[in-house]
């Protein structure tokens, strides 16, 4: 009887309970390791847990509004996200050498951050009322509504969030039904786009990053340290891990960020591959329920949002634990729950909540 009354106060608040459990179990076993991983100082741990208990009240929040409301605040939101862009390109905050923050005196913040939701939001919107798959016309509207913030973050310098960003896009458009023959030019466009990309988009660290990718023991003790660092830390996990509190390449300073963007290293070697493994397994679990509850969405719009939502998350997963484990450059995005971070982690936090939003409220359509 308990637990019917349960699972009925988690529909009355539009909870996913599977969903919720997935979270709640990833963002625990982070701060777990966030405590070995940053020499057991508390205050990194309650620092996150702030930010944790911030981002599920967001989502929470989020997970009450009827969708049409997400629909109808689209594309203002969307505009207020690239008029910061540009307000971060005049008045900036600069900090190691990029511009990518606002100051607002009582809170600082990045607006790209904002754009992670405002552009599948966006695209939803712009495709909803339109013949899918696509066509060319409609595929340019959606083709620009990515490009313009992809391209703002990009000059910040942001590559890891302008592609994010971009990818947010993309999946927008493939979920739209874009044919495979037009992914398949489109992708060759890309690949001739490269050696423009490489020559005036990119900068000089971001292509030592590249070059460090592909050939880390060029230079073992400068740009290609940290990844030879990472992967001497995932190795020495073996099977079983070390334990907790018993890692050296984090505790011994060995592992550059190793609470941040190299956690998962440190995650490893203390867990071992059963724990990478078992890690990995709840991204799985959290990125399968979120497909099955895009896939219920009862529209276009909701669809295309709840799916490119999604999809971004598992960007997150993949391309962290690519990048430390030397399988892809290093391009700073986080391991989604689990890395220390403030605004990161809030914007993922209200891409559930919009997720769940969509699939309590699925009998409703957002027209």
């Amino acid at each position: 009887m308990e637990q019917n009354d349960n699972g009925k106060l988690f529909k009355l608040i539009h909870l996913d309970v599977p969903l919720l459990l997935g979270l709640l179990a990833v963002s625990g076993l982070g701060m777990i390791v966030l405590y070995s991983a940053g020499q057991q100082n508390m205050d990194l741990v309650l620092g996150q847990g702030m930010r944790l208990g911030l981002g599920f009240v967001i989502m929470l929040a989020l997970a009450q509004a009827p969708p049409r409301y997400f629909r109808l605040w689209s594309p203002w939101i969307y505009l207020a996200g690239i008029a910061l862009l540009l307000a971060v390109m005049a008045v900036g905050d600069i900090s190691k050498g990029a511009q990518r923050w606002l100051d607002l005196g009582v809170i600082r913040f990045q607006p790209s951050e904002i754009m992670k939701l405002a552009v599948p939001m966006m695209m939803g919107w712009f495709f909803a009322e339109k013949p899918l798959p696509p066509r060319w016309l409609h595929l340019l509207g959606g083709v620009l509504i990515t490009a313009i913030p992809f391209v703002l973050i990009a000059e910040q310098p942001d590559l890891g969030t302008a592609l994010v960003v971009g990818s947010a896009g993309a999946f927008a458009l493939f979920l739209a039904g874009l044919s495979w023959i037009i992914m398949f030019g489109l992708a060759l466009l890309l690949g001739a786009a490269i050696p423009l990309f490489w020559t005036f988009i990119m900068h000089d660290y971001q292509r030592q990053r590249v070059l460090t990718f592909l050939n880390p023991e060029s230079d073992p003790l400068g740009t290609g340290y940290h990844i030879i660092q990472s992967k001497i830390a995932i190795g020495s996990g073996g099977i079983y891990g070390r334990g907790w509190l018993n890692g050296t390449q984090s505790h011994l300073d060995f592992l550059p960020e190793g609470s941040t963007d190299f956690i998962f290293a440190a995650f490893s070697e203390e867990f071992g591959l059963v724990g990478a493994c078992l890690l990995l397994a709840l991204y799985f679990f959290i990125i399968a329920r979120s497909l099955y509850m895009a896939a219920g969405a009862p529209d276009t719009y909701t669809r295309l949002l709840a799916g490119s939502l999604t999809l971004i998350f598992f960007l997150y997963a993949f391309v962290n634990s690519g990048m430390v484990s030397g399988l892809l450059p290093v391009v700073g995005l986080p391991l989604p729950l689990f890395s220390y971070g403030g605004t990161s982690l809030v914007t993922i936090m209200a891409g559930f909540g919009i997720l769940m939003s969509v699939y309590s409220h699925r009998r409703t359509p957002t027209r």
